[in-house]
């Protein structure tokens, strides 16, 4: 019995903020990134090869080992773009019930990637878009290159369940999808009961969300073929700081 693929609902560039503001989220096809980053693909594919140099995530509280990561901070204002220092990635307990209140260190991401010329214009174009919902205003960014891979089995994209960020808006950019089944995107109203469902499918697809207005999870993942895994490229969005200790706890 196989289980059925749902597509996800495109806008266009010039909808997201519309979008964003009727339903909480949007989604952009490849060629839609493109346009909005002002790129060619061949660019955002360039990027790939950061995700096969991931170190392990060694904070899963489920002992897990199938989730690899690199996290670094930046601050986008307007078409100004500076890699903060490096810091711990904190949630509060409210928003993440199993790796809340922790300060987890991971590795930054390598020069390589982030002195990409693309790279750049990821964070600027989002922050275009974080601007024209919120209002214009410097973004805290916090990114996040992910590998959940199949080596062991199941692998768990979000292993604690759906939940909220903390922060204004997240982009979930999919960079890849190798010898799996699952990951289906699956959004729910904070504040009601309304819920969708989708699986992105094509690399350098983007997932936009309001974390004030969504909740969201992905579904495990498991290997059709040897080598199977997902990888995403995830940047949350703040106004007003970084996350610390303390704050909307």
């Amino acid at each position: 019995m196989t289980t059925a693929t749902f597509s996800p609902p495109f806008s266009t560039p010039d909808r997201l903020p519309d979008d964003l503001e009727s339903y909480g989220y949007a989604v952009l096809g490849p060629s839609g990134v493109c346009e909005l980053t002002r790129c060619e693909l061949v660019e955002l594919e360039a990027l790939q090869p950061g995700w096969n140099d991931l170190p392990l995530d060694e904070y899963l509280k489920d002992g897990g080992r199938y989730r690899r990561r690199r996290h670094s901070c930046f601050v986008v204002d307007g078409s100004e773009v500076k890699q903060a220092p490096h810091r711990a990635h904190w949630q509060p307990l409210d928003y993440n019930a199993l790796h809340g209140g922790m300060k987890r260190l991971f590795e930054p991401i390598t020069p390589a990637t982030v002195g990409s010329p693309v790279w750049p214009r990821l964070l600027q174009a989002v922050g275009h878009v974080c601007s024209q919902v919120k209002g214009k205003q410097p973004w805290y960014v916090e990114a996040h290159p992910f590998r959940i891979d199949t080596t062991h089995g199941i692998g768990r994209p979000t292993p604690e369940g759906a939940h909220r960020d903390g922060v204004d808006l997240v982009a979930i950019f999919l960079v890849g999808r190798v010898n799996i089944k699952g990951g289906e995107s699956r959004i729910f109203e904070a504040a009601g009961s309304n819920g969708k469902r989708f699986t992105l499918t094509e690399p350098w697809t983007l997932l936009l969300l309001d974390d004030t207005r969504v909740i969201h999870e992905s579904t495990p993942i498991l290997p059709t073929a040897e080598g199977g895994h997902r990888d995403t490229l995830v940047l949350t969005y703040r106004a007003g700081g970084f996350l610390e200790p303390g704050i909307l706890e």
